[in-house]
């Protein structure tokens, strides 16, 4: 592919680098990564998204690529909060009143709180795996022991050996993350290469320490976000419409028979397994994902 040219906006906290295709009037989508992944898992969306008339807009995360804080004295949180005032400060700085989300991992839990405590920002929502607002007052709850085994690197995140070891060893970690989150993902592999760079940020691993800290309140959060968090713990629903798209082989958080947050949702929503897909939805299903969102944009499915 040909690179895309890349953007930059300044907000509150960050100098955003971002890539953007469409025209500038098309009816704004934007579309968010997670950890520890960039851009590119949209790079079978985008395009498709322009054509269509819409101006597509795909940040790279705090800690991410080639975004950076605009001042050594913003605290480099990986919160939630974080990510959502992120989110919202781009819309913002951008001027865009309203965008349909579609998000996995850490990018679904910003475009999740947007949708939960600014629901008139958002048109729409495809979210990866549901409902990804932290519950952080229930995470030191014990869970089942397979659940726990696949958290095994959070635990480690807690540890200053895994501070070192991510230091020492972030391309390789996250690497072993892509195969054991993705297992049936045969192009994983071979296109882990072209994300990679994007973990070589200077704050990446302070951001993604703090992010893993401080939902099991083993951090504290940025003072400056704590009434986004207050708001949070409320676990506020999801009213706009919404679908939850879930790779039936995620190999960090497989989804269960049943929809267990269908409760926080209170407008338009509905789930899909996707079999044969593991965590990284978007890149592993661009078509489903691409229908999900054209399916909240009211049009027919691309195929």
């Amino acid at each position: 592919m040909t690179p895309t040219p890349l953007l930059y906006v300044r907000t509150s906290m960050l100098d955003v680098a971002y890539e953007a295709h469409g025209p500038l009037g098309g009816a704004p989508v934007i579309l968010l990564h997670g950890f520890p992944y960039d851009p590119r898992g949209y790079d079978a969306i985008a395009p498709v998204l322009a054509e269509r008339g819409y101006r597509v807009l795909v940040p790279y995360l705090r800690g991410y690529g080639p975004t950076r804080f605009i001042s050594a004295h913003v605290m480099r949180s990986g919160q939630q909060a974080a990510l959502a005032k992120d989110l919202l400060d781009f819309m913002d700085a951008l001027s865009i009143p309203q965008a349909t989300l579609v998000g996995y991992d850490w990018g679904g839990r910003a475009a999740c709180i947007v949708a939960a405590l600014w629901p008139e920002r958002v048109r729409g929502l495809v979210t990866g795996d549901g409902y990804n607002i932290q519950d952080i007052a229930k995470s030191l709850t014990p869970r089942a022991p397979l659940t726990e085994h696949r958290l095994w690197y959070q635990y480690y995140f807690h540890t200053q050996r895994g501070v070192d070891g991510l230091t020492a060893n972030r391309r390789e970690l996250c690497e072993l993350l892509w195969s054991l989150w993705s297992p049936s993902w045969a192009e994983g592999p071979d296109l882990y290469g072209q994300t990679a760079p994007s973990f070589d940020n200077p704050d990446f691993v302070e951001v993604v320490i703090h992010s893993y800290r401080h939902r099991f309140m083993y951090a504290p959060g940025d003072p400056a976000l704590e009434s986004i968090e207050q708001a949070l713990a409320l676990q506020p629903v999801i009213a706009v419409p919404s679908i939850s798209l879930c790779g039936a082989d995620d190999g960090v958080g497989p989804p269960s028979e049943e929809d267990e947050d269908v409760e926080h949702f209170s407008g338009f929503y509905r789930r899909q397994v996707l079999p044969g897909v593991g965590h990284n939805i978007p890149q592993e299903a661009p078509q489903a994902t691409l229908d999900a969102l054209l399916e909240l944009l009211g049009e027919k499915r691309s195929r």
